[in-house]
């Protein structure tokens, strides 16, 4: 898929969408320095060209109940387009499964699953695996803590910017 070719205000745009959600005309505008009615016909020409997906709120999950955070490997004993079709299709109707990314290399997928508790997440895998997908092994890793997590910061990608070294750790 070609890239869609952006000027700067238009990344201005999509950065403070990806950082504040849905605004309004007035506050969009005012934070991207354009006046509201460009600003407006840029925000309707990014949405049909289909770079905006959608609008979210960041909910703190573990602040409303407890739950068990596990990543999860799989591979398949077949490598054929309809196995892999199969596999993805069974996944996309798990609403357990928060995130699916099909990989190269040693495994073929690697999972995030979101559950109340553990024996509910082996229930889930238990499910899986009766639905005869193809799996040859998967691994799991239960998540202790969240270190980080977030988006990819928009304006330094587009503008090739180098990466900014970590701060040095002092003993």
């Amino acid at each position: 898929m070609k890239p869609a070719e952006l000027d700067a205000a238009d990344i201005r745009i999509l950065c403070a969408l990806q950082d504040h959600g849905q605004l309004s005309k007035s506050k969009l505008a005012e934070m991207v320095g354009l006046s509201e009615t460009p600003c407006w016909a840029r925000l309707t020409r990014l949405k049909t060209a289909g770079l905006i997906r959608g609008y979210h709120a960041d909910i703190a999950l573990s602040r409303i109940l407890a739950l068990s955070k596990v990543v999860v490997t799989v591979s398949l004993k077949s490598h054929r387009k309809t196995d892999f079709e199969r596999f993805e299709a069974y996944i996309s109707h798990c609403p357990e499964v928060t995130d699916c990314i099909s990989t190269g290399g040693g495994m073929d997928y690697v999972m995030t699953v979101i559950t109340t508790s553990l024996p509910a997440f082996q229930t889930l895998m238990e499910r899986i695996l009766d639905a005869e997908l193809g799996i040859d092994r998967y691994m799991t890793y239960i998540a202790t803590r969240q270190i980080k997590s977030g988006r990819p910061d928009l304006a330094r990608l587009v503008g090739g910017q180098p990466h900014k070294a970590a701060p040095a750790i002092k003993d």
